[in-house]
């Protein structure tokens, strides 16, 4: 019994703070973020109540909330670029080597179209000239 109420302002502390953190500047109030951390942190109680009574927006349409990290790496939305039937691209598992090589290789055949296309264009008349 003597334990359930620091329990219960322990829990209530933890999740004020990560509900502090986690929101957008745009959706507290009052006072700066950093602020009421740490008036939640040395108060906890009190610091807990008001800020889920005071220090937070409570809206209608709530506003997503600030995430941890990039974002896009918790979408499920974007799974990459989907080929025309669909469906997501096939996956390439070449390894990082394998696909610098083939790069390399795109690189020099432009460069060798790029140099046949500049003799076609100084000498019309030359054999590979089609």
């Amino acid at each position: 019994m003597y334990v359930l109420l620091p329990l219960l302002v322990l829990v209530l502390m933890v999740a004020a703070l990560v509900d502090a953190i986690t929101r957008r500047d745009d959706q507290v109030k009052h006072l700066p973020k950093f602020a009421w951390v740490l008036f939640i942190v040395f108060l906890p109680f009190i610091g807990s109540v008001l800020w889920f009574t005071l220090g937070r927006e409570w809206d209608a349409s709530p506003k997503e909330s600030m995430s941890f990290g990039d974002p896009r790496r918790w979408s499920r939305d974007d799974a990459g670029p989907a080929s025309p039937a669909g469906r997501p691209a096939p996956r390439d598992y070449r390894t990082t080597a394998q696909q610098l090589a083939d790069l390399e290789r795109e690189i020099e055949i432009a460069e060798l179209e790029a140099e046949l296309r500049r003799r076609r264009a100084v000498d019309p008349q030359s054999p590979d000239a089609g």
